[in-house]
Order: structure tokens, then sequence, then C-alpha cells
């Protein structure tokens, strides 16, 4: 099971980790954080330590109610910082986070090598077409809406079989444009509520029968500290037992802020599954 990064095959057979590094001033967590380049560098760096196999980096926040930003500050926050990354990080494995098909193509002219989509090709028509040119892969997360209106689109005939429709319907769309490695992330906390998110989870299993590559984004969100009634701040500990359930799912790359624990993670499971 393998994915070709910038002409690198990554075995996937192992589940793998991808550090979030959003250059946003407001994500939900770690919004501003990483304000300057020497910042976002020092977190790279320590990510890649603690065993990331995969740097996903935004500059577009997607969490509910985002504030909207132009494609030409997307792309003036994103870029300076992704050359210097790569720059400074060679052999690195960046994916960047954005909807726009113009940001995807400069980003991987600039060197990055997957794609995160959170529309999966819907917020711009454009997308697939220029993602099946570049030859990279592809993660296709589920969401309805957009950021600033999904939380009011969570209205299900039956949450698991949707999704599934939504997935078979995005890939085949995806293959017709030539995309072959591609990932989905079934979009916790997009357009879903707490209580659909937990029943996703319970049903992670179902997913396999798309036999593509899945990732779980469940990382101090707040289907974890409203269920814990605490902080994003105090959310670690439930984002290691949601993403220990994931990887028991069939989870293939975690989408975390804490590398260390999500590897600690991946090390145990294994050793329960062998």
């Amino acid at each position: 099971m393998t994915i070709n990064c910038n002409g690198r095959l990554i075995d996937v057979s192992t589940p793998k980790v991808m550090g979030i590094l959003n250059l946003t001033p407001d994500s939900f967590y770690d919004g501003g954080k990483y304000k300057n380049t020497s910042q976002a560098l020092h977190q790279v760096e320590t990510m890649l330590n603690q065993g990331a196999t995969f740097i996903d980096v935004g500059a577009y926040s997607s969490k509910p109610n985002a504030s909207y930003i132009s494609q030409a500050d997307e792309l003036q926050r994103l870029i300076p910082v992704l050359e210097t990354i790569i720059k400074t990080f060679p052999d690195i494995l960046l994916s960047v986070d954005t909807f726009r098909s113009e940001i995807a193509k400069q980003s991987i002219l600039a060197g990055a090598a997957i794609i995160n989509d959170i529309s999966a090709g819907k917020l711009d028509t454009n997308m697939l077409q220029v993602v099946g040119q570049l030859k990279v892969p592809y993660i296709m997360m589920h969401m309805r809406g957009t950021p600033q209106t999904m939380q009011t689109l969570t209205e299900y005939t039956n949450l698991v079989k949707d999704i599934l429709y939504y997935f078979s319907e995005r890939i085949q769309a995806a293959h017709a444009q030539q995309i072959s490695d591609i990932i989905i992330d079934p979009g916790f906390g997009f357009a879903k509520t707490r209580e659909q998110n937990f029943e996703l989870l319970s049903q992670l299993q179902h997913f396999k029968t798309l036999e593509k590559l899945l990732l779980v984004g469940v990382s101090r969100k707040s289907m974890i500290y409203k269920t814990l009634q605490n902080t994003p701040n105090e959310a670690l500990n439930g984002t290691t037992v949601l993403n220990t359930v994931a990887l028991q799912k069939g989870a293939r790359i975690l989408r975390v802020h804490d590398v260390k624990e999500a590897m600690e993670c991946i090390s145990l499971t294994n050793a329960l599954n062998k």
C-alpha cells in the first residue's frame, strides 16, 4: 500500500502521522501561534523529529464560521513560508490544505507533494482537473456547504450511507481526471453535529469498502472538548483516545497537532495487532 509523493513511494501499510501547521490567525486551537517563518520552521522541525511523515500546511482557516479570505491573501500567507520550509527541509513531504485550484497549482510548483481539499473539488470546479494534471496524491474530505455555512447542513437520511455515496461519486469524478492516489477524510466536525461525529467514528470501518486510504482528523476538536467539558488546550488525552479508536477501525493517516502522542498511539496499536 503506497502513495507516490514527488517521485517517492511512501508505504502506508503501517499508519503514518500528518502534522498540522496552521498559518492562520483564527484557527480554533493554534491560531496565530506561527506568525512568522522562524516560528513555523521551529514547529516543522519539532514535528519531523517526533516522527511525522507529512506536514499539512494551511493558510485558510476552515473552522465553523471562519473568516473568508481572498485567494491573493491565501497565496501571500502560504507560498513564502512553504518555499522556506522546503529550502530548509529539502526531503519534506508537504501537504497543502486548500480548496482553490490556483493555490494547489502554485503550491505543487513550489515543491509541495499533496493537495488536501476540504471540499473534494466542490468549491472549485477546476480542482480535480488541476490535481490530475499535477499527478499528486489528493485528500478529499466530506463537507457540505462552506466553513461559513456547514453547521446549518447537518441533516442526513443515513449519515454513513450518505457519506459513502458522496465519496463514491467524488472518487469517480477524480478517477475521470486521472487522479490515482486518493485519500479520503470523513470530515469530523464538518457539517456534522457532535453526536454525528461519534456515530461516524463508531462506523468508521465501513469506509474500507471504498478501498482508499483513510485519513482521520479529530485532533483537539469540539467533539472531544465539548463532551469532556474542557477546552482545546485540554483535549490532548481525548484526542489520543479517539485516535486509537480510529486506528483500530482502519485509519492509515492521523492528522494531528501533537505528533509525539500520535506516534505512540500507532506504536501501541501495532503491538496490539501483531
